[in-house]
C-alpha cells in the first residue's frame, strides 16, 4: 500500500507541475492542451469501438452516428402480439404526443396511441422522432461466443502467440548472441545481409514459403503459422544493437570461470538483454495476435481458424455482420492490452543500465 501511495502522489505531481510559480505559464497551458490532444488521439477511437461494440445493427448504420449505444423503445399495446415502437409526433397544432407505430407504407406510418388503442392516426415519417433509451446489446458478445465457435478460434491464437514468441525469441537472440559476442570477419556483412532481407515485399516470398510449407505436410496445421516467421531480421537488429552495449568484461570473466557458451548466453547475456527482450516479445505477440494474410492462406478448415481468420467470417458476399466484427474485435484487443500493461514495464527499466555496479 505505501508503494502504491508513492505512486499514486507521484503521478499526481507529474500531472499538476508547472513552470510558473503558483500560477499557470503559458507553457504549461500548451503543454497541457499538447498532452491531452495527443491523449485524444490515441483513446477516442478505442472508445468509440468499444461503445460502438455494444450497437444493434440499426445502430450502427443511423446517421449522424450517436455516440452510446441506443435502443428504440417499444411498448406493448392491447390487440397486438408484438410490442410496438414508440415515436414522439409532432401534431398539426405544435404538439407532442407518444404514439406506437403499427405499420408504415411509403412515406406515411400508421399510428396507434397506447392509452388509447382505439385511435388510429395516418401521420407522415417527416413528423416523427424515435423514443430511445440507452441499451447495450450484449447479445454482440453472447452469440458470437455461443454460436461460432469462437472460443475456439480465440484458443488457436493464443497457442499461435505463445509458440511463435517463445521460438522467436530464441532463434532471434541466439543470432543476435552470434553477431554480437563473438567477433569474426564478415559480422558486419552478415548484419547487413538480414537488415536488408527488410526490403523484400511479403508478397514476393508467399509462393516461395507457401510450397516448403506444403511440402512439409503443414497446410491446415498451425504448425504453418508458427514457424515460418520465427526468425525476424527486426528481432535480430534489435537484440544485437542491444547485446552489444554489455561490457565485454563481464563475457571474459564469465569465461574465466569455465563458463560454456550456452551458460553465458542464458545467465549472463539474456538477463541483461532483458529490456530488449520485452520489447521483441511486445512486437512479436503483436504481430502474431494480428496476423490475417499468412493464416487465411495456409488454413483451411474452420477448426484451425485464428481470431483474425475466424472474425472474416463475419463478412458474407452480401452482408456484413459489423456488431458481431466490432464486439469480437474488443475481445481480441483485451489480451494484447493485458500483456502491453506487463512488460513495459521492463522497456523503462534498465535501458542506459550495462550490468556494471
Amino acid at each position: 500500500m505505501p508503494d502504491t501511495a508513492q505512486s499514486s502522489h507521484a503521478v499526481w505531481h507529474v500531472l499538476t507541475a508547472r513552470r510558473g510559480q503558483g500560477k499557470l505559464h503559458w507553457t504549461d497551458i500548451f503543454t497541457y492542451l499538447y498532452l491531452g490532444f495527443g491523449l485524444f488521439l490515441m483513446f477516442a477511437p478505442v472508445v468509440w469501438l468499444v461503445l460502438s461494440s455494444f450497437k444493434t445493427p440499426a445502430g450502427l448504420q443511423e446517421f449522424p452516428p450517436t455516440l452510446l449505444p441506443l435502443g428504440q423503445v417499444s411498448v406493448a399495446v392491447e390487440g397486438h402480439a408484438e410490442p410496438l415502437l414508440l415515436f414522439d409526433v409532432t401534431m398539426e397544432d405544435g404538439s407532442v404526443r407518444q404514439l406506437a407505430q403499427i405499420r408504415r407504407v411509403g412515406i406515411t406510418a400508421q399510428m396507434i396511441d397506447p392509452a388509447n388503442p382505439e385511435e388510429r392516426l395516418q401521420v407522415p415519417i417527416a413528423t416523427r422522432e424515435p423514443v430511445r433509451e440507452f441499451r447495450m446489446a450484449l447479445e454482440n458478445y453472447r452469440d458470437p461466443l455461443e454460436r461460432f465457435n469462437f472460443m475456439r478460434y480465440l484458443w488457436n491464437t493464443v497457442v499461435v502467440t505463445f509458440a511463435a514468441t517463445l521460438v522467436t525469441l530464441l532463434i532471434n537472440s541466439m543470432a543476435a548472441y552470434g553477431l554480437s559476442i563473438y567477433e569474426f570477419r564478415g559480422r558486419n556483412a552478415i548484419m547487413l545481409f538480414v537488415i536488408g532481407t527488410l526490403m523484400i515485399p511479403i508478397t514476393v516470398i508467399l509462393v516461395p514459403v507457401y510450397l516448403v510449407v506444403t511440402n512439409l505436410g503443414m497446410i491446415n496445421s498451425l504448425w504453418a503459422v508458427i514457424l515460418p516467421g520465427a526468425a525476424t531480421p527486426t528481432g535480430v537488429f534489435l537484440l544485437r544493437q542491444y547485446m552489444l552495449t554489455i561490457p565485454r568484461d563481464l563475457i571474459e570473466a564469465a569465461r574465466m570461470d569455465k563458463a560454456s557458451e550456452w551458460q553465458i548466453y542464458w545467465r549472463v547475456v539474456m538477463p541483461l538483454a532483458m529490456p530488449a527482450v520485452a520489447v521483441l516479445a511486445i512486437f512479436s505477440i503483436m504481430w502474431r495476435w494480428n496476423e490475417f494474410l499468412w493464416p487465411l492462406i495456409v488454413l483451411n478448415r474452420s477448426e484451425v481458424y485464428t481470431l483474425q481468420v475466424g472474425l472474416n467470417s463475419f463478412q458474407g458476399e452480401l452482408d456484413v455482420q459489423w456488431h458481431y466484427i466490432l464486439a469480437m474485435t474488443v475481445v481480441t484487443l483485451i489480451p494484447v492490452v493485458i500483456v502491453f500493461g506487463f512488460l513495459q514495464r521492463f522497456i523503462t527499466t534498465g535501458i542506459a543500465s550495462s550490468g556494471m555496479k
